[in-house]
């Protein structure tokens, strides 16, 4: 574990880290449970779009510092877990998301451009690539 880096004197700390560390302390404070957007908002006192700095925060930085992950479910909101199978099932459902995305792409955009321009080398190379990613993909979320 790296040591804690001190500040000197007038060094400002990025208002992301400032905001993280206030999401940090009141989801361990409510945990085993976890809250909603809403409850870290008044938890807080931050904004909600000052709560989504400090997740995205927390994310960025919790596997530098091996923290355990933060993760969101619809029935509690974010939280602390220190289970496997909840950080599996978080992860499954970012992928899917992802997987959803990247399908969209490809059918909505990529294939309509190679009908159109069959020879277009750049398209066929994202047709190539992106097929791998998501049979990956597909992988992951079962």
């Amino acid at each position: 574990m790296m040591p804690a880096r001190r500040r000197t004197r007038g060094e400002v700390r990025p208002l992301s880290q400032h905001y993280g560390d206030l999401v940090r302390v009141a989801l361990m404070e409510a945990r085993p449970a976890g809250l909603q957007a809403k409850q870290l908002v008044a938890a807080t006192r931050l904004s909600p779009s000052q709560v989504a700095r400090g997740v995205r925060h927390l994310r960025d930085v919790g596997a530098a510092e091996h923290l355990t992950p933060i993760i969101w479910r619809r029935r509690d909101g974010y939280l602390f877990s220190d289970e496997p199978d909840d950080w599996i099932e978080y992860e499954k459902k970012q992928f899917r998301l992802v997987l959803g995305r990247l399908t969209r792409l490809i059918t909505g955009t990529l294939d309509p451009h190679l009908a159109r321009h069959p020879e277009d080398e750049w398209a066929q190379l994202a047709a190539a690539q992106l097929t791998g990613v998501r049979a990956t993909l597909a992988q992951l979320v079962k």
